[in-house]
């Protein structure tokens, strides 16, 4: 599994630390992990919790990533602007039972935690377990078991209704303001990473164009 990293600018001074967290569990695991940014607070390209939710969609509906990792201050901002994307699917990851209970019943395909709140010592031991639920079981196994087929069908019922009500990502790309766009790929490594995983050859034409 392709997994992408975003943080945010308040939160980039701890940028090496939620990194390390990822990838000491995910890597093990045979997962990738790819870090868009922000690698510190003195970086050109600054990133909003908006443009958290903006990057996500641009990697997940591209097929860049198959699951994102961001946040904010209270994970709430990040949450939002995630799940207002097209075919984004984000929970708040506060604790570990948070992460597994997510990653059982909802099986989405984006997690946004507090990295201010709440973050305080062995910070860094909560992350890890955090992401060690997961990553290290299947999603969508149910929880608890017996309910699984439920789960599974409102899962399928609240992805046609996303699909119902958004529009299709070239769209957003096009209609959102293009100087936000421009800011939310600028990051250092974006080209890199972006354009040698993306499976959306429209999608990267149009982030090409900008």
């Amino acid at each position: 599994m392709k997994i992408a990293l975003i943080i945010e600018n308040s939160q980039a001074t701890k940028s090496t630390i939620i990194h390390d967290a990822l990838t000491s569990v995910a890597e093990p695991l045979g997962h990738q992990v790819f870090h868009y940014g922000m690698y510190s607070a003195e970086d050109d390209a600054s990133l909003t919790y908006v443009m958290n939710g903006l990057m996500a969609g641009i990697l997940l509906n591209s097929g860049a990533a198959d699951f994102v990792v961001t946040g904010c201050g209270t994970g709430m901002g990040s949450m939002l602007a995630c799940n207002s994307m097209p075919g984004v699917f984000c929970g708040l990851v506060i604790d570990p039972t948070d992460a597994f209970l997510f990653s059982q019943i909802n099986a989405g395909n984006a997690m946004s935690m507090p990295y201010a709140k709440g973050f305080g010592w062995a910070a860094e031991l909560n992350l890890q377990d955090c992401y060690r639920k997961l990553f290290e079981t299947e999603p969508g196994l149910g929880y608890p078991k017996e309910r699984a087929a439920v789960m599974k069908t409102n899962r399928g019922i609240l992805a046609d209704l996303k699909a119902a009500s958004c529009r299709d990502m070239i769209e957003v790309l096009k209609g959102v303001d293009q100087d936000v766009l421009r800011a939310t790929i600028a990051g250092e490594r974006f080209a890199e990473h972006f354009y040698a995983n993306s499976q959306d050859e429209e999608i990267s034409a149009y982030l090409r164009s900008l």
